[in-house]
Formats: structure tokens, sequence, C-alpha cells
């Protein structure tokens, strides 16, 4: 498979052409949604056996056998050249499709209101082929032990149709705020800490959940060794069920990191009792804040580093955003910034006639436009390149996989490359 990234005057036809394949075909697999307009910079996948390589300044065939994770004689012998010929730049090689790992993919979907959109419960039937756990948002812990159910409608039994482990997300919310007070609660009354857990083990069994996972954040840096006391406890009675425990931790990048996002998770202690974690490698570029990439690939990268020095890459699903953010320039605090996903994204360059541009940094897309009012902003997003280089760190720092929040917002792309880079674990 190929990422194309569209230049000045081509057309679907011409970039079809190129590759010897179909305008249809290039537009199924992209879900286009500007066709006959699209953008300069647009990245898309090209639905063909293998990818073709463009050498670069400094590239050898060793070192894009390093890069693609194809051997440089399988290069060589497919592309019909010596083992020594002397590439220059622009040369093209085909490159036949590499070796596949396995690897799991989570992603979370999280029903608002009273009852579930319909596109939404389309969003994860389409997503679910592709996924090894489906992770409904989520049952809130309450003060007394108790738990409030999300909506579930069709997800237990779209989960069970593609054999999905069906995850369920167990936080501290109150309000749609994390609490440490709910926190230290649980985790240090041990009457209402034990009918949590009982009510969390009828609850599974009633819906089918084999991963319990928690996702208790805001936690006071007192309460950090409670906390890490509940997940032994709560392993050893999911033990008994022959269930998984994971959880999710906040993007530290080291263990004396301040503050009481970072305090209460203790790496070391989560990568030894649970099964895996997921780490929120996302919302450097959040709602409230300044325009920037939301999930940039060097502050990514420092966060899985670090966590390796603290537990086994096999334990650890790199936590990655579905979504980009339009932000109104200048950035004035107490402003918001809109969620799009990667098509409106495209949509909204295309209808504003502005390309996309590549932070090669970040790893990241974003553009830039004039509003109607005349106000201008900024928006990020994720596209081909920027999952693909995900992907490339998931394979090099040999992690356990992807967990994505969340569905709803559509990434066709995304879910292709998946199929391209890796072979997903099944476990029910």
């Amino acid at each position: 498979m190929q990422i194309h990234v569209v230049k000045s005057n081509e057309s679907l036809t011409t970039i079809a052409r190129a590759y010897n394949t179909t305008v249809n075909d290039i537009v199924e697999a992209n879900d286009i949604p500007n066709p006959n307009n699209l953008v300069v910079g647009q990245a898309m996948v090209i639905p063909i056996v293998g990818s073709f390589y463009y050498v670069q300044p400094g590239d050898s065939l060793w070192s894009i056998g390093q890069k693609t994770g194809v051997p440089y004689q399988q290069i060589a012998s497919v592309n019909r050249i010596s083992l020594n010929q002397q590439l220059y730049v622009g040369f093209r090689l085909y490159i036949p499709q590499a070796a596949k790992r396995r690897a799991e993919f989570n992603a979370y979907v999280e029903p608002r209101g009273t009852s579930v959109a319909p596109a939404l419960e389309t969003s994860a039937r389409e997503a679910a082929p592709y996924l090894t756990y489906l992770a409904p948002f989520s049952f809130h812990a309450l003060r007394d032990g108790s738990l409030r159910e999300p909506l579930l409608n069709n997800f237990p039994a779209i989960a069970r149709a593609n054999r999905n482990t069906l995850m369920m997300v167990v936080d501290n919310q109150e309000n749609d705020q994390f609490s440490d007070e709910l926190a230290r609660i649980l985790l240090n009354d041990i009457a209402i800490q034990d009918r949590f857990l009982n009510n969390i083990v009828a609850t599974a069994k009633k819906y089918g959940f084999r991963d319990i996972h928690f996702d208790f954040e805001f936690i006071r840096p007192v309460d950090r060794e409670a906390y890490n006391r509940f997940l032994r406890k709560a392993k050893a009675r999911f033990n008994n069920e022959g269930w998984l425990m994971s959880t999710a931790l906040a993007p530290k990048t080291s263990a004396t990191q301040k503050g009481n996002w970072y305090e209460g998770h203790d790496y070391r202690a989560h990568g030894q009792i649970a099964d895996f974690v997921v780490i929120m490698t996302y919302e450097w570029g959040y709602s409230g804040g300044p325009a920037m990439a939301v999930s940039p690939i060097d502050q990514v990268r420092r966060v899985l580093e670090y966590a390796l020095t603290e537990m086994p890459p096999n334990k650890i699903l790199m936590g990655q955003n579905l979504y980009g953010y339009d932000w109104t320039l200048p950035f004035v605090q107490g402003t918001v910034a809109k969620a799009v996903s990667p098509q409106q994204a495209i949509e909204l360059a295309a209808r504003n006639n502005v390309p996309i541009q590549y932070d090669t940094k970040a790893q990241a897309p974003f553009f830039r436009y004039s509003a109607a009012d005349g106000k201008r902003h900024e928006v990020w997003f994720e596209d081909a390149r920027s999952i693909q280089a995900k992907f490339n760190l998931i394979k090099e720092l040999k992690i356990r996989g992807m967990s994505y929040w969340k569905l709803g917002l559509a990434f066709p792309q995304n879910w292709l490359l998946i199929v391209e880079n890796f072979n997903v674990v099944k476990r029910s």
C-alpha cells in the first residue's frame, strides 16, 4: 500500500495512472471527501500490493531496507539492480510488502446523552474487525462502591461478532470531572472497596467483559501506594475469573514528574501488576490550549522511552487520537478549539482553498485559513503519514500496540494501514 501526497495540478486520474490503479479504488479506499477538488498536501493511501520508495539524499539500499523493514537484498532483487549500485536522488524503487508482526488494538467508544447515536454504532461496527478490544466508555464508580453504567446498546454484540475482547472501563469521574476524593474513598475504605469489586465482577459477568480497565486519574500523590495495593487486590480477584486487567496512565517522562495527573500513577508498579497499560500519549495540543499537534511524535517517543525503563514493551499500548482541532487565532485563554475528524479537516482545507502542510518534527499535518468572519484559524489533525509514523514507532520500540481515543470520527486510512502493517491479535 502506497501513501501518496497530492502535488500541484494532480488529479485522481493522474494519480491512478501513476500507480496503475483506478480512480474508484482510490476514492473507495480513502472515502475521499473532495474528489473533484483535491488539496495540495492531502495524503491518501493507494491500494496496491507493496509500495514505491523515492530515494532521498544519503540513502543506500541498506538504509532503505532498515526504513521499510524489507531486507535490502530483496529490494535489490525485485528491482533488478546490483547490491552495490549507486542510487540517485529521486530514483523509484518498488518495495515488496514487509513481513507483518502481531499487535493489539483497542478503541474506546463514548456514547453521550440519553441514547446511542446510530452513526456511533456504525463507527464501532466498521472499526471492530481491526480491533483486539472494544471499550465502551465508561462505568462511573460511585462513593458507595456501586456503578453507574454507560449506554451499551449493541456494543457487546458487536464485540462478540468481531472476536473483540470487551473491555470494561471503570473510572473515578463525578460530574464529568475526575475526582481525587472519590478515588481516595475507593482506594482506602476497605468495606466500600470490597463492595466496589463485587459490583465490578457481577457486572462483567452480566455483559461478558473479559478485561477490566481502570482509568483512575487525578489521584492524590498520597494515595499512590493505595492505588497500587488496590490493583494487586483487583488483579488477584480477576485472575480467579480468567480475566485480564489493564490500566490507563498519564503520559509521564520521569518517575519524579510533579502534578496530580502524574504522581498517583506508578509506572513500574502498573507494569508489574497489570496485564497491559494504555499510556495516554495525546492532548499536547488540546481544546483549551494553543494550537499545536495533538500527539507530536517527538513527545510521544519521550514518554514511551521512559515507560520502557519501567516496564516490558509487551505491556504497553500507545494512546492515539482519532481527531484534531480547529483553533481560532490568536489563541486566547478561556477559548475552546473545535474538534474535527481527519476527513472534516480535509474538507475544510478544500473549502478554503489552502494547502495542507506537514511538520516533520511533530510528524503531523496542519493548515491555516481565514473564516468568513475574517478570523484566522489553525488546524492540526492526523493523516496517513502521521499514523504510519506512529506504527513505525510501535515496530521500532516493539511495544504491544495502540489504543484509540475515540470512535465516531472518520479516519479511513488508519484502518487500512493497520492491516498493511500488522496482524491484529484476536483474543475471544
